[in-house]
């Protein structure tokens, strides 16, 4: 079976754009583009660097909920944009858990966290504890765990079987990165505005009833992932069974938003 739905791909305005679906059990459903060649991920970048800090966590590295960030803050809260810290500076705009406040510089300084407990850079703690183990040979980190990863269709779609059905972390785990933190939590979701609650996981974002939003329409509440401003996009939906990856060469923008919801609501319709 190869998804028909996903050569939509090849209407999108951009010079270069890449696509595939897997299953939870590894089954890739199709795949479209160049899946080998490699794009930068920007904050699909997210995900990866979360996953890895989850690995800490069950190697005892660190905790959920020892303090990490700006004063009061915690682990949990810097991977659930809860912080209080800005988007891309260290100011300090809330008190832990009082908005959702979407920053780059919080997972900045989970890495730094992680690393110091771990006496690893942050970028090769995320090679031995994800890249490596699942084959994730073309991706890498150089720079920031919020938004420097460069990657392949085919390496994220790796990444996605695994969320989908982990092995190098306890479903459990898994589990709780997909469910709501700090629920009923309002802020703004990059690019589609202020939401009500702006419901977010531990470095997923969660679709729940948000609208307007960058999947579609029939997407599940509980389809969580993450888009980059780089015009990437990873999603998971569980109650399908599925996972998508976009990666393209244009910046996130109206293009995007036009585009990736009618997208992502052909993809499940054929997959189903």
């Amino acid at each position: 079976m190869s998804l028909k739905s996903l050569a939509l791909i090849e209407n999108w305005p951009v010079p270069t754009a890449a696509a595939g679906v897997v299953r939870a059990d590894g089954t890739v459903l199709g795949l479209s583009g160049p899946v080998g060649q490699r794009f930068p991920l920007a904050s699909v970048t997210k995900p990866l660097a979360a996953y890895a800090v989850l690995v800490a966590y069950e190697e005892g590295a660190i905790e959920l909920d020892e303090p990490a960030g700006p004063a009061g803050a915690t682990v949990r809260h810097l991977l659930a944009h809860t912080s209080g810290l800005a988007f891309d500076d260290e100011r300090v705009m809330f008190g832990p858990g009082e908005r959702r406040l979407y920053s780059n510089t919080g997972f900045e300084q989970l890495g730094d966290h992680v690393a110091k407990a771990t006496e690893i850079p942050f970028p090769e703690y995320l090679r031995q504890a994800v890249l490596e183990p699942l084959g994730m040979t073309s991706t890498t980190l150089s720079g920031s765990p919020a938004k420097d990863a460069v990657s392949t269709v085919e390496d994220l779609l790796r990444f996605a079987a695994e969320v989908q059905q982990p092995r190098l972390l306890d479903p459990r785990t898994v589990a709780e990165a997909m469910s709501v933190q700090y629920p009923g939590t309002k802020g703004v979701l990059p690019g589609y505005g202020h939401q009500n609650p702006n419901d977010w996981g531990l470095g997923f974002e969660i679709r729940d009833g948000k609208s307007p939003h960058w999947t579609g329409a029939s997407s599940s509440p509980r389809t969580f992932g993450h888009f980059g401003q780089s015009g990437t996009f990873l999603w998971i939906d569980p109650d399908a069974g599925v996972a998508c990856v976009a990666l393209t060469d244009r910046a996130f923008g109206d293009w995007a938003i036009e585009a990736w919801p009618g997208f992502t609501d052909a993809v499940l319709a054929e997959a189903a």
